[in-house]
C-alpha cells in the first residue's frame, strides 16, 4: 500500500500543469528552479547532461532528493549505458520518475524496478523483458514512485495505448523534438504533429489517466508564442506541458487556466442542475452528461490551478 505522502506525490504529477526541466549536472540551479513555482521540478538526467557528467549528475539528484526535496528525475532511456545505474539509484527514493524513449518493450521493466525499490531489492534489472499480459499487473501496486512516459518515438506514438494502458503508468507526455526528428518533420509544425499529439490525448482518456503532458516550446523569450503554444495544446485535450526555463512558468499556467468565460459557463450549469430535477437546458441548449463533464472538468482544473498559485 502506498503511504499518504506518495499519495500526495502522485496526485501531483497527475495533476502537473507546468514541469520544469533543470540539468542535474547543474545543482546550484535546483532550488532556483523550485522557486519559480513550477508545479513539478523535472532533473535531467538526459538530454542536459553530457555523457562524462552523467555520473555525478545523478549523485547530485540523488542528494537533492535525499535532502527531502520533491521533483521528478527524467532518466536515461533503455538501451543507454547509463539507464540500469539510474534505476538503481533512484527508484528506493521518493521521487517520481520520467522515462524517455518510451515504448511498450521498457515499461514492465521500469514498473518492475519501481516496486522491487520499495522492496528494498532495486538493482540493476533487467528492463526490456519479453511483454507478457498481466507481467506489471502484479507490480504496479507495490510500486512507490509515479511514473510519467515520455512518448517520442514512431513505435511509442503507436503503441500509446498499450503503454497509457499499464498499471503503474500514471500520466503520458509528448516529446515533440526527438519524435519530429524521427519522422522527418518541423517540430514547430503543429499540423505535422497533430496526429501524435491526439493519439496520446485518445490513449490517457482509454486508460483512465489524466490528460497527457505537451512538449517543450523550444524559445524562451517569446511569451506570447508560449502561451499560444500551450493554448493549442490545450484545445486538444492536453492539461500540462514542458518547459525548460522559468519564464516560460507563467505563460503556460495562464494558458491552462480556464478563462473567466468557461468559468462563468461552468458554474451557471451547475447552479442550473442545482435549481431543478427535470430537464435542464441552459443558453438554449440541453444539458447532458457530456456537458456536465465538461463543466466539471472545467472546474477540476481551476481549482488544480490555483492550488499550484498558492504553493509555497
Amino acid at each position: 500500500m502506498r503511504t499518504r505522502i506518495e499519495t500526495d506525490l502522485v496526485a501531483r504529477v497527475r495533476a502537473a500543469a507546468t514541469l520544469l526541466f533543470v540539468p542535474a549536472d547543474r545543482p546550484e540551479r535546483f532550488a532556483k528552479a523550485a522557486a519559480a513555482n513550477p508545479d513539478l521540478v523535472v532533473l535531467d538526467l538526459e538530454d542536459a547532461v553530457a555523457p562524462g557528467a552523467k555520473q555525478a549528475a545523478r549523485e547530485h539528484a540523488v542528494a537533492w532528493i535525499s535532502a527531502g526535496n520533491e521533483c521528478a528525475v527524467r532518466i536515461n532511456a533503455a538501451g543507454t549505458p547509463w539507464h540500469a545505474d539510474d534505476l538503481d539509484a533512484l527508484t528506493t527514493l521518493r521521487c517520481a520518475l520520467m522515462l524517455p524513449k518510451a515504448e511498450i518493450e521498457v515499461i514492465d521493466g521500469v514498473v518492475a524496478a519501481l516496486a522491487a525499490g520499495r522492496s528494498g531489492r532495486a538493482g540493476a534489472l533487467d528492463t526490456t523483458p519479453d511483454r507478457t499480459v498481466g507481467d506489471s499487473d502484479a507490480v504496479a501496486d507495490s510500486a512507490h514512485a509515479p511514473l510519467i512516459a515520455l512518448v517520442e518515438t514512431p513505435a511509442g506514438v503507436l503503441h500509446s495505448a498499450e503503454i497509457a494502458a499499464t498499471p503503474g503508468v500514471d500520466r503520458l507526455a509528448i516529446g515533440t523534438f526527438d519524435l519530429a526528428a524521427e519522422i522527418g518533420v518541423d517540430p514547430t509544425d503543429r499540423e505535422a504533429l497533430a496526429g501524435s499529439r491526439l493519439a496520446l490525448v485518445l490513449a490517457s482518456a482509454a486508460a483512465g489517466l489524466p490528460r497527457p503532458i505537451d512538449g517543450v516550446t523550444g524559445v524562451v523569450d517569446d511569451a506570447d508564442l508560449v502561451e499560444d503554444d500551450a493554448r493549442y495544446g490545450k484545445r486538444l485535450g492536453f492539461t500540462g506541458k514542458l518547459c525548460i526555463h522559468p519564464r516560460q512558468l507563467h505563460p503556460v499556467a495562464t494558458a491552462f487556466r480556464p478563462t473567466d468565460a468557461e468559468q462563468a459557463w461552468a458554474r451557471k450549469i451547475f447552479a442550473a442542475i442545482t435549481d431543478t430535477s427535470g430537464v435542464v437546458v441552459v443558453d438554449g441548449a440541453m444539458v447532458d452528461k457530456p456537458v456536465l463533464e465538461r463543466a466539471r472538468r472545467i472546474l477540476a482544473q481551476l481549482d488544480a490551478t490555483t492550488d499550484s498559485e498558492e504553493q509555497p
